[in-house]
């Protein structure tokens, strides 16, 4: 009797499987574009396609045993000491911040931590490629199971700048309890803040910020426009001067430099957010990538503070082939 059991796909098929099925399903490519991409006949592609969907590999997103990004998960995880490293395949034609492939792989692994009930509260940051996470995640009833808060604070003057509302989506997606900071991310003055923490509802924040022993964030840049500096009335000037003090890298409104050591601006007296140290010793994983952003996540895994990163594959390129001290 001939053995007509699916057999798993290895090394470049692997690869070659893969791509098919991520260009397919999350690039949106059809099988004609799929070939024309991979440089094969459109019946191959169709078969890769099809292969990937017969091994089960296609769910929300593709999982494969052995691809290329597996071996730079593999290699990132070691560099920088990491328990937790996601590469997202890279779509063709993404724009320079990667946001289809980075929720694709930031929502999986979200709904994988979700699924494991092991976190009773999750710490939350902001951003465009956070946002895009949760828009990405599968909804589901955590009540009274998981709670969240938010790392730091998030409204400013123009809706259209930065109002990223992580937290309240995540409340939308899983029914869970979300507590919002509900102040800027910088406030006016350091006595503004001193007076805002005194207040009750900032030290029950505070609480539960300290309640959570996994933290998601994302990383900021000084270069690309976005985040919070860029929306300050002053946003230009103020990331000139972080830049000319040696930032390079954003992490909850706080400032790293290129070997990722902390850099003191006077916004550190203004800032409403966990700060980094207090991080320390939990599980924090940043979702970020796009080319603006290589020196700013490399200083963020110089720092020492993240145990897992999930990337694009362009940027864990970059990270696996410059060397430590460029």
């Amino acid at each position: 009797m001939s053995d007509t059991t699916e057999r798993p796909v290895r090394g470049e098929d692997a690869d070659m499987v893969a791509r098919a099925a991520w260009m397919h399903f999350v690039g949106g490519l059809t099988q004609n574009e799929v070939a024309k991409r991979l440089g094969v006949p459109t019946t191959r592609a169709h078969r890769h396609i099809a292969r990937a969907q017969s091994l089960g590999l296609v769910r929300i997103t593709v999982d494969v045993p052995e691809t290329s990004c597996l071996a730079l998960e593999t290699r990132l995880s070691a560099r920088f000491g990491l328990t937790t490293c996601r590469v997202a395949m890279d779509v063709p034609g993404q724009e320079a911040l990667p946001l289809r492939a980075l929720a694709a792989a930031g929502s999986a692994w979200l709904d994988q931590v979700l699924d494991s009930g092991a976190h009773e509260m999750i710490g939350i940051g902001q951003g465009r490629t956070l946002a895009a996470t949760v828009e990405a995640l599968a909804s589901r009833d955590l009540a009274k199971k998981t709670s969240f808060v938010s790392l730091l604070g998030g409204l400013t003057r123009s809706f259209a700048a930065a109002p990223y509302d992580v937290i309240h989506m995540l409340s939308q997606r899983t029914r869970a309890e979300a507590w919002l900071m509900p102040v800027p991310l910088y406030v006016d003055s350091e006595k503004d803040r001193a007076v805002l923490m005194s207040q009750t509802i900032m030290r029950d924040i505070s609480e539960r910020m300290a309640q959570a022993p996994l933290a998601v964030v994302g990383i900021g840049d000084l270069e690309s426009g976005y985040g919070a500096i860029s929306a300050m009335a002053d946003g230009a000037e103020a990331c000139q001067a972080l830049a000319d003090a040696g930032a390079v890298a954003e992490v909850l409104g706080q400032f790293l430099d290129p070997d990722g050591h902390p850099v003191q601006t006077p916004l550190d007296r203004r800032v409403m957010a966990q700060p980094l140290a207090q991080l320390r010793g939990r599980d924090v994983v940043a979702i970020a990538g796009g080319t603006s952003k290589h020196d700013a996540i490399r200083a963020a895994l110089r720092s020492g503070l993240l145990t897992g990163l999930i990337t694009d594959e362009t940027t864990a390129r970059a990270l696996d082939t410059e060397e430590d001290g460029g």
